[in-house]
């Protein structure tokens, strides 16, 4: 960790040939990976370099609208597949616990009376993931054949700086588990990215390339999974 004009970097080194520097909410966390061979005054120089650009990103960060905590009573808003439903909790004694989507509008919870806000938001995010893997296994094995690899695994993960993740050598993804609350374009484009790092593991030009070739809307894609409203705990990828 290095501090330059009063805002800290965490630089980690890798095998690569060029520096990336990335800024990531929702505090605007700063992450520069550096090439092995590139000196700690280099990286300090590029940092000092874009001084403008990561104080003009976080302050785009801090402006986004946000969600405010959960509390999981009725009349909140929660999203699925990019649309707003306001939560309808129901509380009966003989209820079975579920959450069922009632319209384009409702999303009710069925509950018990003795089951609290965390209880109700666990329930919730047990219906997030039963969904989530719903959507995911055609687009996996969709994606797995347009780009001719094979995941060894995948899973869903609640993470808090990503919207996904890759092991290559293990040829492992990850999936966010909050993206059952994004556009479904923004999940498979998470997909096709992870998959492409089972052929090129950074983000260089031909990660790029192959990005281009078989998703050419895919940054229209990104920047509509980081433009939807952002949770409470939510970030950009």
């Amino acid at each position: 960790m290095i501090t330059v004009g009063g805002v800290q970097v965490q630089v980690i080194r890798k095998d690569i040939r060029n520096l990336h520097l990335g800024v990531y909410p929702p505090g605007g966390r700063v992450r520069v990976a550096a090439p092995l061979t590139v000196s700690d005054d280099a990286v300090r120089l590029a940092v000092i370099g874009k001084l403008g650009w990561i104080k003009r990103h976080r302050g785009q960060f801090a402006a986004q609208p946000r969600q405010s905590a959960r509390e999981m009573v009725s009349g909140e808003s929660h999203y699925y597949l990019g649309r707003r439903y306001r939560l309808r909790v129901t509380v009966d004694e003989a209820a079975v616990a579920k959450v069922v989507l009632r319209n384009r509008t409702t999303l009710e919870l069925r509950a018990r009376p003795d089951l609290d806000a965390e209880g109700r938001e666990r329930l919730l995010q047990c219906w997030y993931r039963e969904r989530l893997r719903e959507l995911a296994q055609p687009l996996v094995s969709r994606w797995e054949g347009i780009l001719g690899v094979q995941a060894a695994e995948w899973g869903i993960r609640r993470m808090k700086t990503r919207w996904g993740g890759c092991n290559p050598a293990a040829r492992r993804i990850w999936l966010n588990l909050d993206l059952a609350k994004k556009p479904p374009q923004c999940l498979e484009y998470l997909i096709a990215h992870e998959l492409t790092h089972l052929i090129e593991p950074h983000h260089d030009s031909r990660f790029t390339a192959l990005m281009d070739r078989h998703l050419p809307n895919w940054r229209m894609h990104r920047q509509e999974l980081n433009a939807t409203p952002l949770g409470h705990a939510e970030w950009k990828y």
